[in-house]
């Protein structure tokens, strides 16, 4: 049976100032194995507390960063109660550009380092090995964050990733072979081209991590989130399956 659970809101300090962010952890006083959870491109918002508090009460000190805060707390401007197929353009067309300012690979890496040192520091948190989790643009955050720190990531899961593939030198997947961590990848099935699919497998086969990258069927980019048209129920479900699953196989619990 889910714990109950309790949510905060902090300051994490970082190098270039101070990123708010949302903890929810069980409310029983003991420390939990600690996962860090990127939000999607829309950001920090009721649905990202909700499933920190749903991941929480599964017994995980769940930390979720506003990584548009060197543009001001989230959110960084009012978005809709529910992003449709009518707004989600015009949502989109006003973040892009706050969207491409915080997530260069430097900022991005500068912003691991400061999250990943402040879970060390949290009551409630459990010391030792972490897993890191994001949505969309999110999981790209996640991928690098766990691909630079090695020794302290022991899994790291992504859903409906954003451009986990480009032709740019930095693309995100070149940087899959250096993860030391568990993977599963669980993909839109609208997201993908036989292509990218076919890098995306050679990439994590040089990991030795092919096996966790799955195409989610029937599924549209974004499925995780309730708040807008493209969620999926059977997407949510088989995403919490998959997430459990692996933060059970790599996190000890006390």
């Amino acid at each position: 049976m889910p714990a109950t659970t309790t949510t905060t809101t902090l300051r994490v300090p970082t190098p270039d100032g101070h990123a708010d962010a949302l903890a929810a952890f069980p409310q029983d006083g003991g420390d939990h194995p600690a996962v860090l959870m990127y939000p999607d491109a829309f950001g920090l918002r009721p649905v990202l507390e909700k499933m920190a508090r749903e991941l929480a009460g599964h017994g995980y000190y769940v930390l979720v960063p506003n990584f548009y805060y060197r543009h001001g707390p989230a959110p960084v401007f009012e978005l809709p109660a529910h992003i449709t197929t009518e707004n989600r353009s015009e949502v989109i067309g006003r973040l892009m550009p706050l969207l491409k300012e915080s997530v260069a690979p430097e900022l991005v890496l500068r912003d691991a380092d400061a999250y990943l040192a402040f879970l060390a520091e949290q009551p409630g948190a459990a010391p030792g090995p972490v897993a890191v989790t994001g949505y969309c643009i999110g999981a790209l955050l996640a991928l690098r964050t766990a691909a630079a720190h090695p020794d302290r990531v022991a899994a790291i899961a992504g859903f409906h990733p954003a451009a986990v593939v480009n032709d740019e030198p930095d693309s995100p997947h070149v940087v899959i072979p250096r993860l030391a961590a568990q993977v599963h990848f669980g993909i839109a099935e609208s997201d993908v081209t036989p292509e990218i699919v076919e890098t995306l497998y050679a990439s994590l086969d040089a990991a030795g991590a092919r096996d966790t990258c799955e195409i989610y069927p029937g599924t549209e980019h974004g499925f995780t989130m309730s708040d807008t048209d493209v969620f999926s129920p059977s997407g949510m479900e088989r995403h919490w399956q998959r997430l459990l699953a692996l933060l059970g196989r790599t996190l000890a619990k006390g």
